[in-house]
């Protein structure tokens, strides 16, 4: 049994759903550029409305301090109702007379989206009388929005005090892929830790050398790291005052049994621009000129090699500037390469944040691991081994 209730066990005829999404999606010029989010509630939102619930949407948008109408949820009405299939209502507050009374017009199997939470003080201070006010227009609560569940906000734990408390569907999926890639893995497993800065990814990488049996690092934090064991990376992204910290991790690496994977070669240029003129050296052939801009074609050969081996990976951040060709080459030739081993059947792949969707969707690999979070935050710390609020709250 899982270790919290889903919509399988909800009795949801005629109930008035309040159902905790995330519509923070990209907009220009009032239309929706990127509707991945939006796909993502779908069907938790199907399994309600053809069951006879009454489907009532709890979502913020930005980051308004009070009311803003450039930051209203209203324009997201009909870009649901759009991917949806079926008209979405539209309340002008969350709360309160207007929330009410679209509410109670609501039929069995309609669907409404209530204005921006955080237009209320209430919902960042989880404030009692806001989930009070939230908890009187439905009968059961649902989260579907692990990407907010990082936030002890009204909407995304408190009311799951208030009212009956289920996982939606993409909630569900979420929860069990990462149990599936962290909490009860298949061995061996190896995560992908990349990005700009170790500083950033400290709690991250102290869970991860406790939890898995290969870890390695790229992009700018691989700088660290080698420079830290003496390795002269020129004028490289790098954090030379982490260099303690980074042999710190190292010693624990080694006393929990977990391999850390550094590149073995690397591909410099003077200029970090696209196309610049670059060569390929081994890690201890940087110029004091040069910067370090991704993995060379050796280090993928060995990170192709440790993947042949394991069963589970975990990956959060690029090998390099992936942005700009020719520096994208490491992260696209070892994504697809853990994209074809999971099409085959050999491997379990979770990725999640934000320039890790962005570097695997550039590969075109994105689709091909087992699950790829959409959640930035709430990924992250889930990685570094924090309780999330929200997932807490859901717990039996």
């Amino acid at each position: 049994m899982a270790a919290f209730r889903t919509l399988d066990e909800a009795d949801l005829t005629g109930k008035r759903v309040l159902i905790r999404v995330d519509l923070n999606v990209p907009m220009e010029d009032g239309r929706v550029t990127d509707d991945t989010r939006i796909q993502a509630i779908l069907p938790t939102l199907r399994d309600v409305t053809q069951r006879g619930g009454k489907a009532i949407l709890l979502a913020h948008f930005g980051r308004p301090k009070g009311r803003d109408a450039s930051q209203s949820l209203a324009p997201l009405a009909p870009a649901v109702t759009e991917r949806l299939g079926t008209p979405v209502a539209f309340a002008d507050d969350c709360v309160g007379a207007p929330a009410e009374a679209a509410v109670a017009a609501l039929d069995d199997g309609g669907v409404l989206l209530l204005e921006n939470t955080r237009f209320h003080a209430g919902e960042e201070k989880n404030a009692p009388d806001f989930v009070s006010a939230l908890a009187k227009l439905g009968d059961l609560y649902v989260n579907d929005s692990f990407s907010t569940a990082h936030r002890a906000h009204a909407s995304t734990e408190g009311l799951a005090h208030e009212l009956p408390a289920f996982a939606g569907r993409s909630m569900q999926s979420e929860l069990d892929a990462l149990a599936k890639a962290l909490e009860a893995p298949e061995r061996p497993v190896l995560a992908v830790v990349g990005g700009a800065k170790v500083s950033t990814k400290l709690e991250l990488l102290g869970n991860l050398v406790a939890k898995v049996d290969l870890l390695v690092i790229g992009g700018g934090m691989a700088n660290t790291f080698l420079a830290a064991q003496g390795v002269k990376v020129g004028k490289s992204l790098c954090e030379h005052d982490l260099a303690p910290t980074a042999l710190k991790i190292i010693e624990t690496a080694k006393a929990t049994g977990c391999e850390i994977v550094l590149p073995v070669d690397v591909v410099v240029a003077k200029d970090f621009k696209a196309n610049a003129p670059h060569r390929v050296v081994p890690v201890d052939q940087v110029a004091d000129d040069e910067m370090i801009l991704d993995a060379g074609p050796a280090t993928v050969a060995l990170v192709k090699d440790k993947l042949a081996r394991v069963k589970t990976v975990v990956w959060n951040g690029p090998f390099g500037a992936f942005e700009i060709a020719p520096f994208d080459a490491a992260t696209v030739a070892v994504a697809r390469a853990v994209a074809d081993a999971t099409q085959a059947g050999t491997l379990l792949s979770v990725a999640g944040g934000g320039d890790t969707v962005a570097a695997l969707n550039h590969a075109g690999a994105g689709e091909r691991f087992s699950y790829v979070s959409t959640a930035g935050g709430a990924f992250l710390e889930w990685l570094e081994g924090k309780a999330l609020p929200g997932v807490e709250a859901l717990k039996r």
